[in-house]
């Protein structure tokens, strides 16, 4: 098999020749190509050159395409600071106060230049690969993430505890997952194995479970029945400990949720056996890039040996693998898994 095929199986529920590895590692591998993450983030042939290099040294199944998590709240005009060697970040907010969700235009997020410089990334990817290497192309932020960006953290969450405010959040979030679907659209596109998005504003750490199923589960959903009807796998992240969130996050329908090392892995794994598979979820900072090489072996063994009675397992980190990663780390936990 190879990492095309593996990464496959695992999202079909069949058991693969070994456990696939898909690594988010975009800082890592901008790092060590020798770009800066404005140079990723605005020429597609240095990101798709940066993912390429990256395979070809550690040798894994998947790639994960990803930028930032402002890329899309650009697009809808959140003001972003654009740092030389760090992902854009959002700086202030699109709307100071709800009421101005009345006045937005139907969002065009194809307009947008780093839109496209990532949506031309994934195209060069999948064309180097072909049908080797597991393409995944993430499409930013979740509606509820994204409503986030466009209102203030803040901000959002207090408009939710208004009832008064309940009519207008929803129209926002139809105007960010209406958004989401446009760049699920254009990903599709590309030639991409499979899609996904972010939506950690949505998890328990901020938002209570009642929240989260009014006002990110449905919207999320919608995201999930696009890429289905593109014929598209989809895999939902949201960070922090999801425990509680679990179940809903399956309700959404995807194939497969990314988690974070702060769940319970023995609970995702009775939850999600038989109906998605997991990508993830070493600690990206305290196992993958300040620990030691027998470290990051003995907690890949033990994500490995939980889900040793299903083939639904992709291993990754929690989240974004800091730049400052060691090698010898990425290695050891391709190693690992592969035993």
């Amino acid at each position: 098999m190879n990492g095309y095929q593996r990464i496959a199986a695992a999202l079909r529920g069949e058991r693969p020749d070994r456990v696939p590895v898909m690594l988010h590692n975009f800082m890592v591998a901008a790092r060590e190509a020798g770009h800066t993450m404005e140079a990723f983030r605005e020429d597609p042939a240095k990101l798709a050159g940066s993912f390429t290099r990256a395979v070809e040294t550690y040798g894994y199944d998947g790639v994960l395409v990803d930028v930032d998590t402002a890329t899309l709240a650009g697009a809808l005009g959140v003001p972003l600071e654009l740092p030389e060697d760090e992902p854009a970040v959002c700086r202030g907010a699109r709307l100071s106060s709800l009421a101005e969700v009345d006045d937005l235009e139907p969002p065009d997020v194809a307009r947008d230049p780093r839109v496209q410089v990532w949506l031309e990334g994934v195209r060069r990817l999948v064309r180097h690969f072909g049908g080797e290497v597991y393409v995944r192309g993430n499409c930013d932020q979740a509606p509820f993430s994204l409503a986030s960006m466009m209102r203030g953290a803040a901000e959002w969450m207090m408009d939710l505890m208004d009832e008064g405010n309940h009519e207008r959040a929803e129209r926002l979030l139809d105007h960010c997952g209406e958004a989401g679907v446009q760049f699920i659209r254009l990903m599709a596109a590309t030639g991409a194995h499979m899609v996904s998005n972010g939506d950690s504003p949505a998890g328990p750490d901020l938002v209570s479970p009642r929240l989260y199923r009014s006002f990110a589960l449905p919207w999320e959903k919608r995201l999930v029945d696009e890429a289905h009807g593109l014929g598209l796998p989809y895999a939902l992240h949201i960070c922090g400990r999801t425990d509680r969130i679990l179940d809903g996050m399956l309700e959404t329908g995807a194939d497969a949720l990314d988690l974070d090392y702060k769940t319970d892995m023995r609970l995702a794994h009775d939850r999600m056996k038989d109906r998605a598979t997991l990508i993830g979820n070493l600690d990206p900072s305290g196992v993958l890039a300040l620990g030691t090489p027998a470290l990051v072996d003995e907690k890949t063994r033990e994500l490995v040996a939980i889900f040793a009675d299903t083939p639904r397992l992709i291993v990754n980190a929690g989240c974004a693998i800091p730049p400052t990663t060691p090698p010898q780390n990425l290695r050891a936990m391709i190693r690992a898994a592969r035993a």
